[in-house]
């Protein structure tokens, strides 16, 4: 397992981190907690010590299930991350509130990386408002929290502000290379590292897309390494990229815990060689997209409640990696959000700054996702 220093922290976690929030589950939905457990005990095995978890994953009981799995390892032995819901949020004490019930949920006195979760210009807004850092710097102050830092999930020039607006031990970011030139990325990174920010990345692998690819983009990677599993690629790809110290991967059965770990044991940046390669895949795979949303949200809200970016994505992710059963689920998901609900008033082509016709797209998303 190759371990990263954090030299702003003086601490080296593993590179691979366990992310909790995909475990196997039983027909009712529940944590599979029997191969759950087995999978976290292999990883911790084979010195994975970075393991994270959040407030709501698996409905809430993520947190309770790992903090009773790590019960039988020596809490000095690994690194604790969870993260603070601002959504549940509604007033300064609410914040303590919560993360008392997180040390509860997780059977521990301490949290190693405590995130605020997910953060956006509204969120960012919330934290001002309920004078969120200094509660947590009060807890940090306490010996209950050891690193604080933030996940975050918004345009570039939010990231910006925040990175510059408190002195963050670190921050997570939702990287791959598919998404490099989307949300923080490439130049999130490069911020990251003129600032000696250090960066844990989450969906490496773009939520399991990138572990199954079209045969042209496949064949591409099988070609050089027959060996290698196409999410080996994704892993040393981000594992390649300056700041990042730890990389996320939120693994749901034994053989991926088996894969990720054959990829960390002997870890391999990309050479140049190899880079490029993922240069040609990523081009193989935009080809295919339907349209050029960025998922800016300058066409939002619509007066119809259409979820204008999120009908585009599916519908361009359903094309891009020829995959209708996953995208055409996720669209029967948004119920009353669906391209079906779009009356065609055109309000929101006059703010698109892609000059979409987004009217006739969405005419043409309902068509392909029915």
């Amino acid at each position: 397992m190759e371990y990263r220093k954090f030299e702003k922290l003086n601490i080296s976690p593993s590179l691979l981190g366990f992310g909790c929030m995909r475990f196997p589950t039983l027909e009712n939905g529940e944590i599979n907690e029997e191969e759950a457990e087995a999978m976290i005990d292999e990883a911790i095995a084979h010195g994975v010590t970075y393991i994270d978890t959040a407030y709501p994953y698996h409905n809430g009981n993520s947190e309770p299930f790992v903090g009773k799995v790590l019960k039988k390892y020596n809490r000095r032995d690994y690194f604790l991350a969870t993260k603070l819901p601002i959504w549940n949020i509604n007033s300064e004490a609410d914040v303590r509130k919560i993360f008392d019930e997180q040390l509860k949920r997780l059977d521990v006195e301490y949290v190693d990386f405590y995130l605020l979760h997910a953060l956006d210009q509204s969120k960012w807004e919330k934290v001002q408002q309920f004078q969120i850092l200094n509660t947590i710097e009060q807890l940090k102050n306490e010996g209950k929290i050891r690193y604080i830092g933030f996940s975050f999930h918004d345009e570039y020039d939010v990231f910006e502000k925040i990175v510059h607006a408190y002195q963050w031990d670190f921050c997570q970011l939702q990287i791959n290379y598919m998404d490099m030139d989307i949300q923080a990325g490439m130049k999130g990174i490069q911020l990251c590292e003129k600032m000696n920010l250090p960066v844990i990345v989450m969906e490496p692998i773009k939520g399991g897309s990138l572990a199954k690819l079209p045969n042209d983009a496949a064949t591409v990677f099988q070609n050089y390494l027959p060996d290698c599993s196409l999410s080996s690629w994704a892993l040393r790809y981000v594992g390649t990229l300056p700041a990042v110290k730890v990389i996320l991967s939120g693994m749901s059965t034994m053989e991926q815990v088996k894969d990720n770990l054959a990829t960390f044991d002997d870890f391999k940046k990309l050479n140049d060689e190899e880079l490029n390669l993922v240069d040609q895949v990523t081009k193989t795979l935009k080809s295919k997209t339907k349209n050029g949303c960025t998922g800016c949200q300058y066409c939002m809200p619509c007066p119809f409640g259409v979820n204008i970016p999120n009908n585009f994505r599916y519908w361009n992710y359903m094309s891009i990696y020829e995959d209708e059963k996953t995208f055409k689920k996720k669209y029967a998901q948004m119920g009353a959000e669906q391209a079906s609900q779009c009356r065609q008033c055109g309000k929101c082509e006059t703010m698109c700054p892609q000059h979409i016709a987004i009217r006739e797209d969405l005419k043409r998303v309902a068509e392909d996702m029915a």
